[in-house]
């Protein structure tokens, strides 16, 4: 069951990291204004989601793949904020905006299950 879990995970990161690269207009969206370089960092995240997905694959880089996304779980939480916070995103109820703040730290626990 513990390997259905990882292999769910792994497969989450993956699908959410190409998704960067097919819907990209998604993820820019919920880009906060003071980020800077914003189409470099989506592709960025795009790049380390997969990355960091395939690493939870195979034991010798599970640990480290862990932390990645632990780190980049932290690293995107103020892009969650903003889309919780603006306006710009009424189309989905803010009951859904702000449930996605919690989410992240239940991706982190789950994450930190293969550290």
């Amino acid at each position: 069951m513990a390997n259905l879990f990882l292999y769910l995970q792994a497969i989450v990161y993956i699908a959410a990291g190409l998704n960067h690269f097919i819907n990209p207009k998604t993820y820019l969206a919920i880009m906060p204004p003071y980020i800077p370089a914003h189409e470099q960092m989506v592709m960025l995240s795009g790049v380390a989601e997969v990355v960091l997905g395939v690493g939870l694959l195979f034991p010798a880089t599970r640990s480290l793949a862990a932390w990645g996304l632990i780190l980049l779980l932290i690293v995107v939480f103020p892009a969650n904020v903003y889309m919780a916070m603006s306006n710009r995103f009424r189309r989905f109820p803010a009951w859904i905006r702000w449930a996605r703040l919690p989410l992240q730290g239940l991706l982190i626990w789950w994450a930190y299950q293969y550290t």
